[in-house]
């Protein structure tokens, strides 16, 4: 008897990719990838147009599950039609609006206590009240909010119901992670008035079914399909190195941090999946090399050649302001410059220290919402760097693994299918992608001078303000 497959989906930013998988083990038998438009809003037709170009793999699939990028705001109006083109993640323009719903309602504390989270522009109520303050006719048409995952999976199910799962419901600003409820009110002061919101399917529910008869899974956000596909479990954290850095942990506790620092998220299991995110990851490394001169690789072996602490150099690597923390005007600070250490080795390693030093930052952060780091797992781009995989557990002071690279979204969207498929209490345990293990001595040292700088710095954007 041939092993059933399933497919998973990952509907991000830049593209839709789909991984075709057997239902037992995970093991990937095709894939395919469609490019979307670039920009900060996107109309979800070309999401749905990207996807059919992958038809022939869901056709395949005895199971389908949709993970998609979060916080996007897809309005529909009551016969089920696009408002409007979906307000995306990195649309800022609802930054005001976050601020005064924040405050309209009870604070940061009270947002945290309620929601997980402060709301920030990405989250999906701030683009609601931006709706209602500039497109008011749009936002009276509106009837019902979807998530790009949760407008696509109706789609799929040819649009019998309105579903969405927990991870990416707790994205939103209006579901509670701690109580696994919507908050109405919160919406309703957002739009002005009571919309349809999609039913929060559990974890390993079937939600619909493709025209062929292949079950549909309940689908999640995208951080959350990088979770279940690189299959983080409690001790976890995942350290993505992208044009951003995101660190995020599983847990068995809900976070709700009101500095606004930590997004207490939900997973797409039934536990808490604390995150943050930093404006400057990777791009610290090709800023470092562009102004040495080198290549990325070269700038590797430059990091590894100089001694831990740069010879004395400290970079604070905010170069283009910071989320983490929430230092918008900042800059980057470079200091300790002498002629002594004024090599590019030197300078190629307090790049590398200072990306490390900031994510250990946001891992520091998740502690302090509970989270008890054993092992690091780092993944995306910036993860191919060696002298960062060999640094890394020097900063983070824990070992580092780095697994093969992989479409983990569309992994964990597949093994989420697989789930449903099977009906089982857990997720199926798949075959863990091979990884490579990095440890070292902690360099407390360059952590403490790192950490001297960032708040020595801390009120400066405030006195570049203040001069202009």
């Amino acid at each position: 008897m041939t092993e059933a497959l399933v497919a998973g989906v990952d509907s991000s930013t830049q593209s839709t990719k789909i991984v075709l998988c057997r239902a037992g083990d995970g093991t990937v038998v095709d894939e395919f990838a469609a490019p979307h438009p670039d920009g900060t809003e996107c109309h979800p037709h070309h999401w749905e147009s990207a996807l059919d170009k992958g038809r022939h793999l869901l056709e395949r699939a005895a199971a389908v599950a949709v993970a998609a990028q979060q916080h996007g705001m897809v309005a529909l109006d009551g016969s089920g039609e696009v408002v409007r083109p979906a307000l995306l993640w990195n649309d800022t323009r609802s930054a005001p609006q976050a601020t005064r719903l924040t405050a309209e309602l009870g604070g940061p504390a009270r947002w945290a206590e309620l929601t997980g989270s402060v709301p920030v522009a990405s989250f999906t109520v701030t683009k609601l009240r931006w709706l209602a303050e500039h497109e008011p006719e749009l936002a009276a048409r509106t009837a019902a909010v979807l998530l790009p995952h949760d407008w696509l999976t109706w789609r799929l199910g040819e649009r019998r119901a309105l579903t969405t799962d927990r991870g990416d419901a707790s994205g939103t600003g209006y579901w509670s992670p701690a109580t696994g409820e919507y908050l109405p009110e919160f919406v309703s002061a957002a739009i002005g008035h009571e919309v349809e919101l999609p039913r929060v399917a559990g974890p390993n529910e079937i939600v619909g079914h493709l025209p062929g008869g292949a079950a549909i899974g309940p689908g999640t956000g995208d951080n959350m399909g990088a979770a279940l596909g690189l299959g983080l479990r409690p001790g976890d954290v995942a350290v993505s190195i992208g044009t951003s850095g995101t660190v995020f942990a599983v847990s068995e506790v809900p976070a709700a941090d009101e500095s606004g620092m930590v997004a207490g998220f939900a997973d797409a299991t039934g536990r808490f999946m604390p995150l943050l995110a930093t404006l400057n990851a990777a791009r610290i490394l090709s800023s470092a090399a562009s102004m040495i001169g080198c290549s990325l690789a070269e700038l590797s072996e430059l990091a590894l050649a100089a001694p831990p602490g740069a010879g004395g150099l400290t970079l604070l690597p905010y170069l283009d302001g910071e989320r983490t923390p929430n230092r918008p005007d900042a800059s980057g600070t470079l200091t300790g410059l002498t002629t002594r250490n004024a090599t590019r080795e030197n300078l190629a390693r307090a790049a590398v220290e200072g990306l490390l030093s900031s994510l250990a930052d946001a891992i520091d952060h998740l502690t302090a919402q509970g989270v008890r780091p054993r092992r690091v797992l780092l993944i995306g781009g910036g993860a191919k760097s060696e002298a960062v995989r060999r640094i890394a557990p020097q900063i983070f002071g824990k070992p580092v693994a780095v697994p093969e690279p992989a479409e983990y979204v569309a992994l964990g969207a597949a093994r989420q299918a697989a789930w449903a498929l099977a009906g089982t209490p857990e997720p199926p345990v798949w075959t863990a992608q091979p990884v490579q293990e990095y440890d070292g001595p902690p360099t407390p040292h360059v952590r403490d001078q790192y950490a001297e700088l960032r708040d020595r710095t801390a009120g400066w954007q405030h006195h570049r303000e203040d001069r202009s």
